[in-house]
């Protein structure tokens, strides 16, 4: 009778011992999907956090030093998170600083170079050095104030579209740049064709029309 009963309970256990089993399966299968669900998750937000953290449009240039993936995130020093962000905000209005100054110095140059220019124009061959050095002051300046934007980090968000300074500012960015472009691109070709002369003197005004106005427009 005693080894009836302890064959019955080894049977009983031998058959209870597949169910044990899968039920262990299946909890570790379900944690192991709760946990991939979750690390998902954790990655999404992290996504999200990061892009919520830089514009969606921003130039190449800042996007190659200060993009998720630029230059300056690989060293560390520059991590890409709200702290980080913060301190590039201020160096991103230090280097406005400068843009300014160089923005100044370039309307004065032009102005000067134009005076310069006429001078010679008229024949006085005095003015040609004074002609040839606040144009290099003004180039100078010119490239800088252009780098320093250029390679500035960007700003926490996208720009309001619309009529705003900002954009007024920006589209007469792009006029005064190609203006100074081709100043610069005729300069070179006077020597030998004076009757680009007048064309060369259009280019320089518009180029400092547009800087004047777009210096006006962004301190409004």
């Amino acid at each position: 009778m005693v080894c009836i009963l302890a064959f019955h309970t080894k049977a009983q256990n031998s058959l209870s011992q597949p169910f044990l089993a899968n039920d262990t399966i299946l909890a570790v299968a379900e944690i192991s999907k709760t946990n991939a669900i979750s690390d998902t998750i954790k990655v999404v937000s992290t996504m999200q956090a990061k892009d919520s953290l830089l514009p969606s449009q921003y130039l190449f240039t800042q996007r190659w030093l200060w993009g998720e993936n630029g230059s300056k995130r690989k060293n560390g020093k520059y991590p890409l998170t709200l702290e980080g962000r913060q301190h590039e905000m201020d160096i991103r209005a230090n280097l406005n600083k400068w843009d300014r100054i160089a923005g100044y110095t370039a309307l004065v140059g032009i102005a000067a170079s134009g005076v310069t220019g006429q001078m010679l124009s008229d024949g006085n061959e005095n003015a040609r050095t004074y002609h040839q050095i606040f144009t290099g002051i003004t180039d100078l300046s010119y490239i800088s104030s252009l780098a320093l934007a250029a390679f500035s980090p960007p700003p926490m968000k996208d720009r309001e579209s619309g009529f705003t300074k900002v954009n007024i500012h920006r589209t007469l960015a792009i006029i005064h740049g190609a203006s100074m472009l081709a100043t610069n691109v005729l300069s070179a070709f006077l020597p030998n064709n004076p009757d680009l002369v007048p064309y060369h003197r259009a280019a320089a005004i518009t180029a400092f029309s547009t800087l004047f106005a777009a210096t006006i427009v962004i301190n409004l």
